[in-house]
């Protein structure tokens, strides 16, 4: 009896893209231990209820806000992190429910 394939799960996929860019798996990395990782002085917000400012983010990668800004943005739409705004800046945390769910469908797809 012949399996019939199955497509995979779109969101698993749009993950796993946003993944394959190495920094952008490390900014996801960084931001699993927001207080190891990233230097927090001046911060306005509690970077483990609210999430690490971006410019905090951008000071630890070394890279363009412009483009922090764009792998942030690949990884919210992805699922993998959400965006909170406070006052002008914006603040990212990992979206640990979501990262959860797409490791066990990937556990399942392979």
């Amino acid at each position: 009896m012949a399996e019939t394939a199955t497509s995979p799960d779109p969101d698993l996929v749009g993950a796993l893209r946003a993944l394959s860019n190495p920094m952008r798996f490390q900014l996801l990395q960084w931001l699993r231990e927001p207080e190891r990782h990233f230097s927090l002085e001046g911060a306005i917000a509690d970077p483990v209820e609210v999430g690490v400012c971006v410019t905090h983010i951008q000071a630890r990668a070394g890279l363009a806000q412009s483009t922090v800004s764009a792998y942030m943005a690949e990884l919210q739409r992805a699922g993998l992190v959400r965006a909170t705004r406070v006052g002008k800046w914006t603040h990212y945390r990992r979206d640990e429910q979501r990262i959860a769910r797409l490791v066990a469908e990937l556990g399942r797809a392979l």
